[in-house]
């Protein structure tokens, strides 16, 4: 079944659409589509209304809007759907900075959120809700595997930098929980940032023996590239995010036999994960990218729990989405007390197949992993 036959709005392409198929349950997309993050929410999309169409279900109808990574307008977006659509279910937010804007205040309002990205550490603990799910990883788990994996590459003295919003700061606060050498400097770069001279500079008279960087989007492809143009010899590790599927095609060879950690990976073994993989290419022409195997794990989670409670009933249904009683591309799936995932977290390396740059999983960097705020948490 073609998504295309799904689209009576407008393209997908546009600022804002509505996929439509019957009356029944409504579900509020808000999401990046536009300017130099667009690549990530155009995955989850995508990956989520595969799901839809593979699912055959023709009750569930879903708002798509760009916030085009603005939290001024997200909030705007999200009151309208909240207020005048009257969506079920909220879920599609990619930046921390934006869900902490929107989410909070949605749930007050009654709703649902299943996020299929964002992971800020305050939802996870003090600010944790029945009603939030988080179907990705709470923000630290992937730095976490990047700390623990750079202790067993026996880095010793590694700089580390983000962008300065929540998302970052969570990024380096989990790796040096898992980290145990020492730091040779610590940089929180401007969010949308894509000129890196300065702090290149800065790793060059460091003496660090390494680098850990997460930034994502268009973010890391500019840092790849001048950090390979640079001359700047140091292994670099760092979270999936920083090399995705849509990166590495951008950044090219210069990704080559980077390590990089993530909850999922093409050549994870399970049926679903195959099928995935094979249909979402078959869709869209491209391999999928971790964004885009969240937006699928979502959509099947809200359909496992549709598939036995009406969304109306609250309780149920938040029944339903903890049971998470769905096959994931990633296997066993569950979610820990504050409704974040409990999973293992791989350590990946960027290869070449064909004219292709992709990632390989070479090992398994946290097993059964969980995250650091459950017991701040009061649900």
């Amino acid at each position: 079944m073609k998504l295309k036959s799904l689209i009576i709005a407008a393209s997908l392409a546009a600022s804002t659409a509505t996929i439509a198929q019957a009356e029944g349950v409504k579900v509020g997309m808000i999401t990046t589509l536009s300017g130099g993050g667009a690549g990530l929410g155009i995955d989850v999309r995508d990956g989520f209304m595969l799901a839809i169409a593979q699912s055959g279900r023709d009750d569930i109808e879903v708002v798509i809007e760009d916030d085009q990574r603005k939290p001024d307008v997200a909030v705007q977006l999200a009151d309208r759907m909240i207020q005048s659509e009257q969506v079920d279910v909220m879920t599609g937010i990619i930046w921390s900075n934006l869900a902490m804007a929107v989410i909070p205040s949605a749930l007050a309002q009654g709703q649902f959120y299943l996020s299929p990205n964002a992971g800020p550490s305050a939802l996870a603990g003090a600010d944790c809700h029945e009603n939030y799910f988080n179907v990705a990883w709470q923000n630290d788990n992937l730095h976490e595997a990047a700390g623990a994996y750079s202790n067993d590459a026996g880095y010793a003295n590694i700089f580390i930098l983000a962008p300065n919003y929540p998302a970052g700061t969570d990024a380096l606060t989990g790796f040096k929980r898992m980290y145990e050498g020492e730091l040779a400097g610590e940089v929180y770069t401007q969010l949308g940032q894509t000129d890196y001279a300065a702090e290149i500079a800065q790793i060059r008279a460091s003496g660090a023996d390494s680098v850990f960087f997460f930034l994502p989007g268009g973010m890391g492809i500019s840092f790849l590239k001048q950090y390979a143009d640079s001359g700047v010899d140091l292994p670099v590790v760092g979270p999936a995010f920083s090399f995705d599927q849509g990166i590495l095609q951008a950044v090219g060879a210069a990704a080559l036999g980077v390590h990089n950690t993530s909850q999922w990976s093409k050549d994870i073994e399970n049926e679903t994960n195959a099928a995935f993989v094979e249909s979402f290419q078959a869709e869209y022409g491209r391999l999928p990218s971790l964004y885009a195997s969240q937006g699928f794990d979502t959509a099947n989670l809200l359909i496992s729990a549709l598939e036995v409670a009406d969304v109306d009933d609250a309780d149920a249904f938040r029944a339903a989405l903890e049971a998470a009683n769905f096959d994931s591309t990633r296997g066993d799936f569950a979610f820990a007390s504050n409704h974040h995932p409990i999973q293992d977290i791989y350590v990946r390396e960027v290869i070449q197949e064909g004219d292709v740059f992709t990632n390989k999983i070479i090992g398994t960097a946290l097993t059964d992993h969980s995250n650091a705020y459950v017991d701040q948490c009061s649900m």
